[in-house]
């Protein structure tokens, strides 16, 4: 049998609503402050919902030439940034590592939406040749990946994942895996998202799935409240680095955490809504337990995907009991879109750094405006208020449209 490799997290980038950076995003996190305000990218008038958590005061060229960042969606710069941010922060140069065994996996779930909407206007109110030549490789969503590669000359493997909103957890994954395998020594993996577009929020709108709080942004993203009413979109980027633990130690690097366990599963169900027994879920987690070689009583925090959808929040909270049985009584839980909002196929990364810095500062981040919790929630969803614990496991969920599930932990090191 293969020896496990043990893999470590030695750097970290982050592009959120709630702040640019590891350590702006983290500040937000623990005041339990709500990224969510009036759409300011497009003019929402006729829209059923008009707020959104919006990256705010983000300027691409802050971070790179001005004419790559023009070449360049949204998401894709939001990518780009947050995978800079990780690889500079975990100090990894061609003097100390062979960029040859260096790769990257990079996901997207819609990738270069507001490229497409301009595109296709252009399209239908002017004339087919009127359309840009970076169209595709600005709308594509392996771009940010690609970029990653090209602007950092790291030739390991490279490519994305796309699956919803579970796409970045399972960049995460393969990214373990490829280490775990022996093809290379680090990977900068993540996800990326820019859908706060006319055609992003009508298309969310459509399905019912968004709150239309528009009275009241800051208090719409409302995981396991009695009144939530639907998720709120978010933008933004993550980024690891991951990393043997041997290649790190070998160059001196700092280790924020070590990623033990990782599980992923498929509901076979339907191509939205949650399957309402979990068994898939309770799959994925005891698969990522199992990887760990850790019990359901060593965990003590979990980092829920918890969108504030009526269904969604409690068919989670009903498998994550399923899974820890007496467990679950010393585990706290919370759901950190209340803050950020959805970020699609890069909620998994951000909610994943969250993790990560969980155990860094020994402290449970809250969820926000739980004002009359759901009567069916009888667990400890960590109200309004970071708590201070010891937190040696965390494990994060993710779930996306067509059944996807993917688990992963967390340990200190």
């Amino acid at each position: 049998m293969r020896k496990k490799k043990r893999i470590v997290i030695s750097g970290m980038g982050a592009v959120t609503p709630i702040g640019i950076g590891i350590e702006s995003y983290w500040n937000s996190l623990s005041k339990g402050e709500s990224g969510a305000d009036s759409i300011t990218l497009f003019d929402t008038t006729g829209h059923e919902t008009r707020f959104a958590c919006e990256v705010k005061n983000f300027d691409a060229s802050q971070f790179m030439e001005k004419k790559a960042a023009l070449r360049m969606d949204r998401f894709c710069q939001f990518g780009v940034v947050a995978g800079e941010m990780a690889l500079k922060d975990s100090k990894i140069t061609k003097e100390n590592t062979d960029l040859r065994r260096v790769g990257v996996v990079f996901g997207s779930g819609i990738g270069g939406m507001s490229t497409y909407d301009t595109q296709f206007r252009n399209l239908i109110e002017k004339s087919p040749d009127r359309i840009s030549p970076f169209f595709i490789p600005m709308m594509i969503a392996n771009i940010a990946a690609g970029f990653l590669s090209i602007r950092n000359g790291l030739q390991g493997a490279n490519y994305s994942t796309v699956s919803a909103c579970a796409t970045s957890l399972h960049a995460i994954i393969d990214a373990y895996m490829i280490l775990q395998l022996g093809y290379a020594d680090a990977m900068i993996c993540g996800g990326s998202e820019a859908s706060i577009t006319p055609m992003g929020i009508a298309g969310f709108n459509a399905m019912k799935a968004m709150s239309t709080r528009n009275d009241s942004p800051k208090t719409a993203s409302r995981p396991y409240d009695r009144d939530r009413d639907g998720f709120v979109m978010g933008e933004g980027a993550g980024a690891f680095v991951l990393e043997t633990l041997e290649h790190a130690e070998k160059r001196g690097a700092n280790i924020y955490a070590e990623l033990v366990g990782v599980g992923m599963s498929a509901d076979a169900y339907h191509i939205s809504a949650p399957h309402p027994e979990g068994d898939a879920v309770v799959a994925a987690m005891r698969m990522a337990m199992d990887d760990a070689g850790i019990s359901p009583y060593e965990i003590q925090y979990i980092n829920a995907h918890g969108t504030s959808t009526p269904l969604g929040d409690l068919a989670e909270l009903h498998a994550i009991k399923k899974c820890f049985g007496d467990a679950i009584k010393s585990i706290n839980i919370s759901a950190t879109k209340s803050m950020t909002g959805h970020l699609l196929g890069a909620a998994g990364i951000i909610e994943s750094i969250a993790c990560v810095l969980a155990i860094q500062h020994q402290t449970v981040p809250p969820t926000i405006n739980i004002e009359n919790l759901d009567p069916e929630v009888d667990v400890n969803v960590t109200p309004n208020k970071a708590v201070q614990r010891e937190i040696n496991y965390v494990l994060n969920n993710g779930f996306g449209f067509g059944g996807h599930n993917a688990s992963v932990i967390f340990k200190k090191i």
